[in-house]
């Protein structure tokens, strides 16, 4: 099992990026997708997460209207589209896949992670 993130990068404050998770090695499509962010000596926190079959979102209050998840399920990609970015953005940005049954952010609910992008956000 292997998830790969991509995307991340350097930006301006107001900014755009799409990040990319791809998923490999998967036995089941019972997964929910997670994206969480961890910025210097702070916690990892829950971003955005994607139910199996795409039918449940949920949005940190931090990042609400302005990221959106999205996945393509031929390329067993799931995609974070960050817009309206802010130097308080700035994290190593990982996803997770989580076989819990409901859709949540408690990492510990996750079963693997990618190796995580940096996405750094300039003022």
């Amino acid at each position: 099992v292997q998830l790969v993130e991509s995307g991340g990068g350097l930006v301006q404050a107001g900014g755009s990026l799409r990040l990319s998770c791809v998923a490999s090695g998967f036995t089941s499509d019972y997964y929910a997708i997670g994206w969480f962010r961890q910025a210097p000596g702070k916690r990892r926190e829950g971003v955005s997460c994607i139910s199996s079959g795409d039918t449940d979102t949920y949005y940190a209050d931090s990042v609400k209207g302005r990221f959106t998840i999205s996945t393509d399920n031929a390329k067993n990609t799931v995609y974070l589209l960050m817009n309206s970015l802010k130097p308080e953005d700035t994290a190593v940005y990982y996803c997770g896949a989580s076989s819990f049954a409901l859709l949540t952010t408690i990492s510990r609910r996750y079963d693997y992670w990618g190796q995580g992008t940096q996405v750094t956000v300039s003022s």
